[in-house]
């Protein structure tokens, strides 16, 4: 599986890499979606491009996954009263 990360995912995740144990717990989500990626998450509502979100309290993780170049794209990270503004 391809893993692609946004602009906008990389520049979040940089911003919370000091804390040690976040970035271990979206490690881990991370793993969890190659491992079932049809069945991780839920589609956002009202989107068409097949988005979906993962919590990882108190932050959300916004990815899709592309079946049929099995690509998994890491669009989005942050506390979700910011992530939904966006």
């Amino acid at each position: 599986m391809n893993i692609i990360e946004s602009s906008e995912f990389s520049k979040n995740v940089k911003k919370y890499k000091k804390d040690k144990v976040l970035m271990e717990r979206l490690k881990a989500q991370i793993r969890k979606i190659t491992q079932n990626p049809e069945t991780a998450g839920e589609f956002l509502i009202g989107n068409k491009r097949g988005e979906k979100k993962l919590y990882i309290p108190p932050f959300r993780l916004i990815f899709i996954y592309k079946r049929d170049d099995d690509t998994l794209y890491l669009l989005d990270f942050d506390k979700r009263d910011i992530i939904y503004r966006k």
